[in-house]
């Protein structure tokens, strides 16, 4: 018996990921990035856990997803609250994670049908 794994084309999955990119739906992309199961991937204009600003996360308000994965790169940080202030004030909870983690918690979230961003940076 052959098995073959069902993967839904109109869903943004993460095949692969490792130092210094992430593959989504065997596209690699080598700079930080914003993932939601069904809109296009988006650049993310983020080149370090540093240069982080509430506008960046902020660009994630209009998608209302429940959550936000944020995949902090190679270690895990937390951002500062004052950087994702406007999320919890529109009720989108936060999860901070090292890249790995955010990529495959990402994955489990989405295949579960939930309102998931994955906010995953990649520093240059």
């Amino acid at each position: 018996m052959k098995l073959h794994q069902e993967s839904s084309g109109a869903l943004n999955t993460i095949t692969s990921y490792g130092d210094g990119y992430v593959a989504i739906n065997l596209e690699r992309h080598e700079g930080s990035v914003i993932i939601m199961p069904q809109t296009p991937v988006l650049a993310w204009p983020v080149s370090s856990f540093e240069a982080l600003l509430p506008e960046h996360f902020e660009t994630l308000l209009a998608a209302a997803p429940e959550v936000v994965i944020f995949g902090s790169g190679s270690r895990l940080r937390f951002p500062h609250p004052r950087l994702t202030a406007q999320l919890a004030k529109h009720r989108i909870g936060v999860e901070t994670m090292d890249f790995g983690a955010a990529c495959r918690t990402y994955n489990i979230l989405m295949s579960e049908g939930r309102r998931v961003a994955a906010a995953l940076l990649i520093e240059a």
